[in-house]
Order: C-alpha cells, then structure tokens, then sequence
C-alpha cells in the first residue's frame, strides 16, 4: 500500500512536465554531431574557429540542456535517463570548459605538451563510464543498448587517439 502512495505522490508531482527525452537526445546527437565534424576536420578545422564552435555547442547545446534534461526526468522519477543526460551533459560541459581561454586548462596543458594524454586521459574515464552504462542498459531496450554500445566504442577510439598522439584518422 505504501508503494502504491508513494507511485500516485511521483505521478502527481511529475504532472506538468513533459518528456524530456526528444530535447535530451536532440541536444545529444547534435553536439555530437559538431564535435565529430570538428574533431575529424570535416568542414571545419580541429582548430581556431572550428574548436570555438564546438566548445559553444558543448557548453550551452549539449552540455546545457542535457543536464537540464537530465534534470527534467529525475522530476518524473526516470532516474535511468536522468543519469545519462545529467552524465552525458557535464561531460560535455567540462569538454567546452577545456578549451574556454578564460580557464587556461588548454593551454597549460599544451604548454606542457600534455594535452593530448590528459584528453585521452578524459576520455578513457568517459570510456569506462560508458562500457559500465552499456552493462546497465542490458535489461533495457534495444535502442537504448545500440546507443550506449556505440557511446563506448566512440569514446575508445577517441582515446585511442588522443593516448597515438592525436591521430584524427581514429
């Protein structure tokens, strides 16, 4: 009886937020998108204006929203995907953050001749992250698997890349 008052309270208090899901994966795969182009020079060069259009996108598209996504559906009691946007989301925040002049982390670490191992330092934890969300989503759907099984297979080679010295071919 308590669960079946606890179930109707989280229904009643969700009433007036819609589904976060579409602004969340939209925000997702277009960030992804720009990041990809950008990381692979497609268009637009890894670097200058290319890296600043990533890093706007990944601040306030994708990291941004993605959170608030993430925080839209732990108030529907969805905390699955609420882990994944919020998750996904500051990932993708602290990415832009590397590369914002103001904080210097970019070019201390290339200063140093450190970026590219602390980029793929970055990205194997995301890697581990992902392959651990991937097990997780084993009792899920199947789009949810796909999803989460290519996440972890473009964070690898994203730090396979970043650990051969920033090898755009991976």
């Amino acid at each position: 009886m308590a669960q079946l008052t606890t179930d109707i309270e989280r229904e009643e208090a969700a009433v007036g937020v819609g589904d976060p899901i579409p602004v969340g994966l939209s925000a997702f795969a277009f960030t992804t998108a720009i990041l990809g182009c950008v990381y692979a020079g497609f268009i637009l060069p890894g670097v200058g204006k290319g890296i600043s259009l990533a890093v706007a996108t990944a601040l306030l598209y994708g990291g941004l929203i993605q959170i608030l996504a993430g925080m839209w559906e732990f108030r529907k009691g969805n905390t699955w995907a609420a882990t994944i946007f919020t998750s996904y989301g500051g990932f993708l925040a602290a990415f832009g953050v590397i590369f914002l002049p103001a904080f210097g982390i970019e070019h201390a670490l290339t200063a140093n001749a450190t970026l590219d191992p602390a980029l793929g330092l970055f990205f194997l934890c995301w890697t581990i992250f992902s392959g651990i969300l991937f097990l997780g989503s084993l009792r899920t759907n199947v789009a949810m698997l796909l999803v989460l099984a290519l996440m972890f297979l473009s964070y690898l080679f994203l730090t396979i890349g970043e650990l051969a010295g920033a090898s755009t071919v991976l």
